[in-house]
This record gives C-alpha cells, structure tokens and sequence, in this order.
C-alpha cells in the first residue's frame, strides 16, 4: 500500500501541536509497517530528522501553505499534481483541511471544532474560510479521524456527519514527561521560579487558553492565602495577545508571574514535573494534551469540565468554572491546604495518563487509514 501523508507541519524546531502529532505516530507506522511506502509532503526543505526509515519518500510541494489563499492552492492544485506519478492509495491529512479536486481516497484528522464555539478568538478571515469549508471537507474525505469522543459527538451534532465515518483516534504525551529527582525539582524551582513552589499554566497567551481568569485567580489565590508562590506561564509565545502582555506589565503580582518564550521539550518536560500543580483551564480542547503530560509527570490539574476534559481527566483532575476566576481560586486553594487530597490527585493522575500512549495512538490511527482504503475499494 502507498499513502501519503501532509507533513507540512513538520517543520525543526516549530512543531507544536499539529507536528507533534504527525511525528508521534508517523515515525512509529513508517517503522512498524516496512512492507508499505509513505510519501511525505512537505511544503519546505525538511529537516532530514523527520524522514524516520527507509520507506519514506520525501517530496516538496512549493509554495508555502501557510495562508487561506495559499492554502487552497496547494491543497486543490499543487498536491494532487505532485502526488499523481504515485498514484498513492489514500492522502492524510492530518490538519483539518483535505482537496477538494482529487479522486484519491482521502483520511481527514479533524481535531477540534472551536471555531464553532468560540469565533471570537479567531481572526475574522480565518474564521470565513473554517466555516466555509469545514463542511466540504467533511463531505468530501473519505473517512475521518478526531482525537475524543467529544470532537466525535460535536461534528456529528455540528455537521450531521455520520457516526460511522468517524474513528476516535486519542493523542497522547511523550515519553520525556516523567516524574523528576528532588534534585531536579530544586534545580528547576531556582532557576525559574526564586526557589519557590510555582503554579504551571500552559498555553501561553492564546485567548482560548483563558489565560486572564487565571490572572484574576492566582490574586485571588496570593489575597486569601498570603502565599509566595509563584505562576509560571508556558507553552507558546508571550507576546501572542500584545493587550494581554501591556496588562501583565501593570499586573499586581507582576513579580510572581514568569512569562516563558518556547522552550526545548526537555526543559519543558522537567519544568512541568517540578510544579506543585498545573492550571489548564481552557475554554475548549478536542484532546489536551497538557493535561496528559502533567498526570504523566505526577502533577495535580485544575481544569475545567468544558469540552473533553472529563473525558480525559475523569476523577483524577480538579474541574472549575473557566468563566469564574474564584472557583479555579478554590481548586487552587484546596491543592494547596490539602496535602492528601494532591497525593490523591498524582495517584490517580499517573494510573489515568497510562490510558494514553502514541503507540495506542498509531495503531487507532492505522485501523482508520486502513478502514478508508477499504471502505473506498468497496
């Protein structure tokens, strides 16, 4: 069999969410399935790292797909042209976007649908051409692939697409979240954080990460509890939202919160696990993988029941309002004062994060590869 996958995610050193994504599970089936080709498309000279065995053949697709416009050009025109010679038996996609001008098979990842429920924290022209080809998208793709039972009921609910189109396949956290030393946990607090205990909040400043009640709850944390402990932000660049950043400038407790530009995956991996809790209070996640890394790394979450949270976290997460600062305050306040309840919270933590791994990932993703390819001989 010869599939194609859109890899143009995998870029060195920028591969966030999308591109760690693709890596986890492309470098696991590439490996594990010898007998078959993969045909990686890049939109860019690629890093020689992400061609992860011999039967990987990579090509580039010029131009660079990074805009509405160029988007659709490369996806309806430039792609189906390059991949014609192979002749592959089905295209991933792995991004929320398909062709919309192949006759090639054709396995969407959709991971999520918040530009449904939260227009307003994405641009305007963004937000057009999400709500304009979505639904196409789902008609067109052969077969499609979201990462929870949430994302799977939202498009059915959404867009009517049928239940029985749709494969759950989980994301999962790498293996490099682990639990830290003492030695390391000390080492990481006098670093980052004066040598005091800190709150993780990962996200960065992207508007649906609710960085801002988080703001409001740790005050309210530092005015009932007279604390010194520190917030620390992470996971993405601090300058994403420029009003966010001029307010933090005038912030009471400017002092205690440490922005983070992007860190390499080591260095955010022990500063997760050094963390006295973490705060993910997002207003919508298909998955959350932060929350998978954090349970990993034996580290108490406050989250939120919005979106997939309970489907990932069950019982082993605290749950707050992501519209009201003062209840994430108390779950901050109750990890806090409440030794056993946070030993609770790291056991079961561990035990549910052993629900998620990219292995089980890959094989999810590989029965849907070979269900669309089955389903589209039929």
């Amino acid at each position: 069999m010869r599939i194609a996958v859109n890899t143009i995610f995998l870029q060195k050193d920028k591969l966030e969410g999308y591109g760690y994504f693709v890596q986890e599970i492309f470098s696991r089936l590439a490996k594990d399935h010898p007998e078959h080709e993969f045909i990686f498309a890049f939109d860019r000279p690629f890093d020689e790292r992400f061609i992860f065995s011999p039967n990987i053949t990579p090509i580039i697709v010029s131009p660079k797909a990074r805009q509405a416009i160029s988007f659709r050009y490369w996806y309806d025109i430039k792609l189906p042209l390059a991949l014609r010679s192979f002749n592959p038996d089905i295209i991933v996609q792995p991004y929320g976007f398909c062709s919309l001008n192949t006759n090639t098979p054709q396995l969407l990842v959709l991971h999520d649908l918040a530009f449904r429920h939260y227009p307003q924290f994405i641009p305007a022209w963004h937000l057009f051409y999400y709500r304009f080809f979505t639904p196409r998208f789902l008609r067109k793709a052969t077969r499609i692939a979201t990462v929870s039972e949430f994302s799977k009921n939202d498009i059915i609910q959404q867009y009517g697409t049928a239940a029985e189109k749709i494969d759950v396949v989980y994301s999962a956290a790498k293996p490099v979240f682990q639990p830290a030393s003492y030695e390391i946990q000390q080492e990481v607090k006098t670093i980052h954080a004066d040598g005091k205990e800190y709150f993780l909040f990962m996200g960065g400043m992207q508007p649906r990460k609710n960085l801002l009640n988080v703001l409001k709850a740790f005050s309210l944390f530092k005015k009932r509890q007279q604390s010194n402990m520190k917030l620390l932000v992470a996971g993405g660049s601090v300058r994403h939202d420029n009003r966010l950043f001029e307010k933090i400038k005038t912030y009471k407790h400017r002092e205690d919160v440490v922005l983070m530009d992007y860190l390499p995956e080591e260095e955010l991996a022990k500063i997760t696990a050094s963390a006295y809790a973490m705060l993910f209070p997002s207003f919508f996640e298909g998955f959350g993988v932060p929350v998978v890394e954090a349970m990993q790394c034996g580290v108490p979450v406050i989250t939120t029941e919005k979106s997939s949270m309970a489907e990932i976290g069950t019982d082993a997460l605290l749950y707050a309002d992501p519209n009201n600062p003062d209840t994430i305050a108390q779950q901050m306040m109750a990890v806090y004062k409440d030794e056993s309840l946070r030993n609770e919270l790291i056991k079961k933590g561990k035990s549910q994060a052993a629900h998620f791994s990219w292995e089980r990932s890959a094989e999810l993703l590989w029965e849907s590869i070979l269900n669309a390819v089955g389903q589209a001989r039929d």
